[in-house]
């Protein structure tokens, strides 16, 4: 995996996280900006799992492969789920749901880390 990329995806998932827990203060709903950035983010864990696809494929495995790909599954369709509940959240908590994704995208991101690198 590259460290580069897993650095990047924690910086712009923080960055979101702190975004849309301001959004969630002001109770307002996510914004074009925010979703631009969920987008961007989304593009760029889609390139870190091409990336550990391809390296998975070739030879070069994380110490437990299995877990390695149930977490990588999951850090894919985090965020467009999060997305998706907090556009159809109404409320404040809209930002709130786009938040706590944001978090858990920054976790996994350094969890797939650790697992590679055992």
């Amino acid at each position: 995996m590259l460290a580069p990329l897993a650095l990047l995806l924690g910086a712009l998932s923080l960055a979101l996280a702190v975004w849309s827990l301001v959004g969630a203060v002001r109770a307002a709903r996510p914004s074009g900006g925010q979703l631009l950035l969920a987008a961007v983010l989304e593009a760029a864990i889609l390139v870190q799992a091409v990336i550990a696809t391809v390296l998975v494929v070739t030879g070069t495995r994380p110490l437990s492969t299995a877990t390695f790909a149930g977490y990588l599954l999951t850090i894919v369709l985090l965020l467009p789920a999060g997305v998706f509940w907090g556009l159809a959240d109404r409320s404040r908590w809209g930002n709130g749901v786009l938040a706590v994704t944001a978090v858990t995208t920054a976790v996994l991101v350094l969890r797939l880390e650790q697992i590679w690198n055992g």
